[in-house]
């Protein structure tokens, strides 16, 4: 029931077989086919199913639903990175006539633009595309229900005016740019628009009876970038090696970086949402990727960087099962049973005793951090103790640094000297730090009463 697992212990692969041979069960789903990648490639895929005889495998096609945005939000990326369309741009400026207001393409991107969830009746997923030939079918009478910015509000049609701006700006449809721009350079063959043998069929199960209804394949016409694709456990790995690592024929690291960076907070707790990625925290691991759903079928996909490991799920039915959570859990197993062997340390290739004279104690105002030097002649500020606000920061070519996360994420670090040109203080975003806390002889936060530091008798 398994293939290609010969890299993960016995042991590791009966506990992914159980776990999906229980999710197929409990989920009452005709069948499911689930993978694990490790290191970019598979490490093990395993099936279950309801037919004796007879079961998909890791090439056969599941409609994978909502994870079809993901593609279109590189494809989105693409135009940015080739100076096409800028993300703060408004819609209008490159689809006019939509009548979404002066919403960006960032925000339709994160789900802030404040536009419906779904369309006007009659459900999209289960009626043919063609009952929505235009935008204006999608957006209905009332597209916005926020006010842009202001909230995330999860959004079909919104990726459907991302698909729509795709082919406005390429002058080719979604499909042919999808596969032109991202599944040809990734070798993602069985990823397609329309089903394509094998493939999987869609059913629902009855809540109160182990009997099935045939679900209906509908094209969703102008929605295909909201949901569309058809996918496989193997394809959809190799596109979430290319979501940990980037790929400069589709989209560099940086710029993958930048989708899975929380740009919208969701109104649950510890989870958010990047640049068509959805990004969840939990069991001391970040885990970016999207679940997906359409009648018949439901699916999801993970990826954890830190330890180079990826999942995927796929059933054909339309509730009951799980995929994304367990997806999840699939790759949790894996990481807590068999966790990355890390890289052997090694020095830096080479020292700048400038930059070195720099690391070590540094305080602002009463709190003490350390100051590492790292690669590419970056810096690690950190809090002794752990409490306080530490960050990366990466060198520019004016001699400065820049932050790369949290409270100082965009913030200049800069150094401060002295006439004679010794170092005097650090400044970061106006935040001096000294060698000495409150160092009499620096600038504010420097010592200020002049009887300086004194007991309780003093």
């Amino acid at each position: 029931m398994t293939s290609r697992g010969e890299d993960l212990l016995p042991s590791t692969r009966r506990a992914l077989l159980h776990r999906i041979a229980v999710a197929q069960r409990d989920g009452r789903a005709p069948s499911l086919v689930a993978a694990v990648g490790r290191e970019g490639t598979t490490a093990w895929s395993g099936v279950r199913t309801c037919l004796d005889g007879h079961a998909p495998d890791a090439g056969t096609q599941y409609r994978i639903g909502s994870i079809t945005k993901t593609f279109t939000a590189v494809l989105v990326l693409r135009l940015r990175d080739e100076g096409l369309i800028d993300l703060d741009d408004p819609l209008e400026k490159h689809l006019p006539g939509t009548g979404v207001g002066g919403a960006t393409v960032f925000q339709l991107l994160c789900h802030s633009a404040g536009l419906g969830a779904e369309t006007p009746a009659p459900w999209w997923e289960r009626t043919p595309g063609s009952l929505r030939p235009e935008i204006a079918d999608v957006l209905g009478d009332r597209p916005q229900m926020h006010p842009a910015g202001h909230r995330h509000h999860y959004s079909n049609p919104g990726y459907t005016l991302l698909g729509s701006l795709v082919e406005a700006v390429r002058g080719v449809s979604w499909e042919e740019a999808l596969r032109r721009e991202i599944l040809e350079p990734l070798g993602m063959h069985r990823t397609t628009s329309s089903p394509v043998a094998p493939h999987a069929g869609g059913w629902a199960v009855h809540p109160w009876a182990d009997v099935m209804l045939s679900e209906p394949a509908e094209d969703l016409g102008i929605m295909a970038p909201a949901g569309q694709l058809w996918s496989t456990a193997e394809d959809l790995l190799r596109f979430a090696a290319f979501l940990a690592e980037g790929d400069d024929r589709v989209l560099s690291a940086s710029s993958v970086r930048e989708m899975r960076t929380p740009a919208a907070p969701v109104e649950t707790g510890g989870s958010g949402y990047g640049l068509g990625l959805q990004i969840v925290g939990g069991e001391g691991r970040v885990l970016f990727g999207h679940s997906g759903s359409l009648p018949g079928f439901v699916a999801g996909l993970w990826v954890c960087a830190e330890e180079d490991v990826a999942a995927v799920a796929l059933a054909n039915v339309t509730s009951g099962l799980p995929a994304a959570t367990l997806a999840a859990e699939l790759l949790g197993i894996v990481v807590e049973a068999e966790p990355r062997i890390p890289e052997p340390w090694r020095p830096l290739p080479e020292v700048d005793d400038d930059l070195l004279a720099l690391t070590g104690v540094w305080h602002w105002g009463t709190s003490t951090f350390t100051l590492s030097l790292t690669g590419d002649r970056g810096f690690q500020l950190t809090p002794l103790g752990g409490k306080g606000r530490g960050a990366a920061f990466t060198y520019r070519p004016d001699g400065t640094w820049t932050g790369q996360n949290d409270y100082y994420a965009g913030e200049t670090l800069r150094v401060v000297r002295k006439d004679d040109g010794s170092v005097d203080h650090l400044d970061l975003g106006s935040f001096v730090f000294t060698r000495e806390p409150y160092d009499a002889g620096a600038a504010v936060p420097g010592g200020v009463n002049a009887e300086g530091w004194r007991g309780l008798g003093g």
